[in-house]
């Protein structure tokens, strides 16, 4: 009789999925940003197109992402803002295809929630991002696949990518907000 090794592990009190390598499900995941409109409303958009490999260490704070997402895949549910939002204006998305995303270090935790530093990439501009990220647990899918979830944010200033397009409102203020919210959901699924 062979045993199937155990998928998950328990560690600070929290279970935690095993070491080895999991993907961003693609049926499973959100991929979203919040801007704030005339300074009085706010725009919810996403990308509909992500891919996340996540390493799953056997020290869990040395585990690492990388995500690659298509900035021409972005929508707000609004074609002419959409197609804006793809030109040189804003992502450039012909010359600059993909926003990438790479973790440096966990830098801290508490329970479930994790701070993950790394390097996003926006028109071909890198920065330093701190990503609070939350662990929603672990499981196997009724198809037998191992998952875990997470949900994760940041907020960033869009001018330090270069994304400085702007109108001025005659009441004061601007037509779109320097900062811009970023709102990740999604499962992971075992590779290996």
């Amino acid at each position: 009789m062979t045993s199937t090794p155990s998928v998950t592990r328990s560690w600070e009190g929290l279970t935690i999925p095993a070491p080895g390598t999991y993907l961003l499900d693609q049926a499973h995941k959100r991929v979203g940003f919040l801007a704030r409109h005339m300074m009085v409303s706010k725009v919810r958009g996403q990308f509909g197109e992500a891919e996340a490999t996540i390493t799953v260490a056997e020290n869990p704070l040395e585990s690492s992402v990388s995500a690659t997402i298509q900035a021409a895949s972005i929508e707000t549910g609004q074609t002419d803002r959409d197609n804006h939002l793809r030109s040189g204006d804003f992502l450039e998305a012909e010359k600059y295809p993909t926003l990438e995303f790479r973790s440096t270090s966990v830098k801290s935790y508490s329970g479930s929630e994790f701070v993950l530093a790394g390097e996003l990439t926006i028109k071909g501009v890198t920065r330093q991002v701190d990503l609070e990220v939350e662990f929603e647990g672990v499981g196997r899918s009724p198809f037998g696949q191992d998952i875990f979830g997470f949900t994760a944010s940041t907020e960033i200033d869009r001018e330090d990518f270069g994304l400085t397009w702007n109108v001025a409102l005659e009441t004061g203020g601007v037509l779109v907000s320097r900062k811009i919210k970023i709102e990740i959901e999604g499962e992971a699924i075992r590779q290996d």
